[in-house]
């Protein structure tokens, strides 16, 4: 029976206690199946769990089904890691109130490779796309590894410009696996999984996004990178919460500079005045980092011969960071139809690509 040992483990990541008290448990216990067959009488002998907790596991246990969870799960081709296991991700133990165990699609992070974390503000200005954009798509051409939150605005796009790049980028979320929240990103999601990064989660499957959960996964994104990036931020906001974490964790936050009057980058200004890194260009980075900074170009020449000249004319609009087809229009002069069956055309060629409704990006 295989699947026992998992099957055990995955049923203590569904107990409501904290991850601190699971880890502890198993600790003394020797095994999650230990600990499930452990007498009643015998739980309060454990001074760090209290008379809720007790009662929490022992129904717990009556009301789990051990073998037809395990394979639910299975089903759905989700990982369960624990953090006993080798493969636990190492940068993760040593960060306060470690998940017992992370759910995952597709792959963990290369443990031997850089990765950054790039965060913002979901309702980012143009300006905070085109950075966040460009620092992933380079970081990304040279190997680092991006780590985000999937989310609306900062979070999508870096971690488009970093399958741009191509890379490999890391999404997680604050609910299950299964669920691809906001609906926005369902491409995204899958094209994350395509391109052999991961989707990671400490919440079980089926969970859905609660406020409360978004904070708390932000520990996990700085704690799975070697580097923060805070793209835009505003006063308060949940980015500078990662940037906290990501400093307490003994890791390097850079910020954004923006425009002194803007709502939007008075967080990453308020990182920098407490001595953030500045983020000047991605060449000024890497070569912090110790990275050759000379990112590649697209050849723009070898691909405007094959084109025809409407076809030229729009493809010029496109840029690395999404643009909507209302901004093409406008800027070509073109009626909307016909810019709309250009894009359809470029698409098919392999020269853009539709990210969301009406937006698009050069690939």
């Amino acid at each position: 029976m295989g699947w026992e040992k998992k099957a055990f483990e995955y049923w203590l990541s569904y107990v409501s206690i904290s991850d601190r008290k699971k880890t502890l448990l198993q600790e003394y216990m020797k095994s999650a199946r230990e600990v499930y067959y452990i007498e009643e009488t015998q739980l309060p002998r454990f001074q760090f769990l209290n008379e809720k907790d007790c009662n929490t596991i022992i129904q717990a246990k009556k009301t789990w089904d051990l073998q037809g969870e395990w394979e639910k799960l299975q089903e759905k081709d989700i990982c369960l890691v624990t953090c006993f296991e080798p493969e636990y991700p190492e940068k993760l133990t040593h960060i306060p109130d470690k998940p017992y165990a992370l759910f995952v699609k597709g792959n963990l992070p290369d443990e031997q490779l850089l990765s950054a974390a790039i965060v913002g503000a979901r309702r980012c200005s143009h300006y905070g796309e085109k950075y966040a954009y460009e620092f992933a798509e380079a970081l990304s051409r040279h190997g680092i590894q991006i780590v985000s939150g999937l989310a609306l605005g900062i979070d999508g796009i870096s971690q488009r410009g970093a399958l741009s790049g191509p890379g490999k980028t890391f999404a997680v979320l604050g609910n299950g696996v299964d669920i691809c929240y906001p609906r926005e990103h369902t491409g995204l999601y899958h094209d994350i999984l395509e391109q052999g990064g991961g989707i990671l989660s400490e919440l079980r499957p089926g969970v859905r996004p609660l406020p409360y959960h978004f904070p708390r996964r932000n520990r996990i994104i700085s704690g799975l990178s070697d580097l923060v990036l805070v793209m835009e931020a505003k006063e308060k906001s949940g980015s500078l919460i990662t940037a906290d974490m990501a400093l307490e964790q003994g890791k390097d936050v850079y910020a954004l500079p923006g425009p002194v009057d803007s709502k939007l980058s008075k967080g990453c200004h308020q990182l920098i005045r407490q001595g953030a890194g500045i983020l000047i260009s991605p060449e000024a980075l890497l070569e912090e980092l110790g990275i050759s900074g000379n990112i590649p170009k697209e050849k723009d020449s070898e691909a405007k011969k094959v084109l025809e000249s409407t076809e030229n004319l729009v493809y010029s609009s496109v840029v690395l960071s999404p643009r909507s087809m209302g901004e093409i229009v406008e800027e070509v002069g073109i009626l909307p139809q016909k810019v709309l069956e250009t894009l359809v055309s470029l698409e098919m060629k392999g020269y853009i690509k539709e990210i969301s409704k009406n937006y698009y990006i050069r690939i």
